[in-house]
C-alpha cells in the first residue's frame, strides 16, 4: 500500500532521483525553459519552487547567506546559484508563487511518452506583461492555407496563357 506516498518515485533510486532533480533544476534556471516528460517536469516544479521562494526573503545578512548555502545544498552548481540570486530573484519578488509554468507537447515517438516544456513565468516574451517592443498583430485571411499558392500559380498560368494570346493576335492583326 502506497498510504501517504506523495513523492513520485520516477522509476529511480533516491541518489539518481536527486542528482537529477539538481541537473534539471540548474538547466531551467541558466536556459529559462527546458522540455522533459510530463512526470519529470510536474516533479520538477515541486523541487524548484522552494528553492526560488528562499531567494525572495529579504532579512539580515546571515540570513541570505543561509539561504545562499541551502539553495546551492540542492543545486550543487555555483552559477546557477548566482543566476538565481542575481537574475531571477528581482524579477520573481512580487509574485506570491507559482514561479514556473508546465505546457504539454504532446506524446514522444520513440516511446510513446508524454512531453512537457517547463518554463520560468517572468522569462516568457510571449505571456508576459512586460512586453518591450511588441511587433503589429499579423493581418488574419479567411483563405486557408494552400490557396493561396493555388492563386498565385493560377494567376500566373493565366498571365502566360493572355500573354500568348495577345501575342499572336498582335500578329495575326499585323498580318
Amino acid at each position: 500500500m502506497r498510504h501517504g506516498d506523495k513523492i513520485n518515485n520516477l522509476g529511480r533510486t533516491k541518489s539518481h532521483r536527486v542528482a537529477m532533480m539538481s541537473n534539471m533544476a540548474s538547466q531551467l534556471i541558466t536556459y529559462k525553459r527546458i522540455v522533459t516528460t510530463l512526470a519529470k517536469a510536474k516533479a520538477l516544479r515541486t523541487y524548484i519552487e522552494p528553492l526560488i521562494t528562499k531567494t525572495k526573503k529579504d532579512a539580515s545578512k546571515e540570513q541570505i547567506m543561509h539561504n545562499h548555502r541551502l539553495v546551492f545544498a540542492h543545486l550543487n552548481d555555483k552559477a546557477a546559484v548566482k543566476e538565481l540570486f542575481t537574475v531571477i530573484a528581482p524579477k520573481v519578488a512580487g509574485r506570491p508563487g507559482g514561479y514556473t509554468r508546465i505546457i504539454k507537447l504532446g506524446i514522444r515517438l520513440g516511446d510513446n511518452a508524454e512531453r512537457a516544456m517547463i518554463e520560468l513565468v517572468d522569462f516568457n516574451e510571449i505571456y508576459g506583461k512586460g512586453k518591450g517592443t511588441s511587433a503589429a498583430p499579423a493581418k488574419k485571411t479567411r483563405r486557408s492555407g494552400g490557396s493561396k499558392k493555388k492563386s498565385e500559380s493560377a494567376s500566373a498560368e493565366e498571365e502566360t496563357i493572355t500573354g500568348t494570346t495577345e501575342a499572336t493576335a498582335e500578329e495575326t492583326a499585323a498580318e
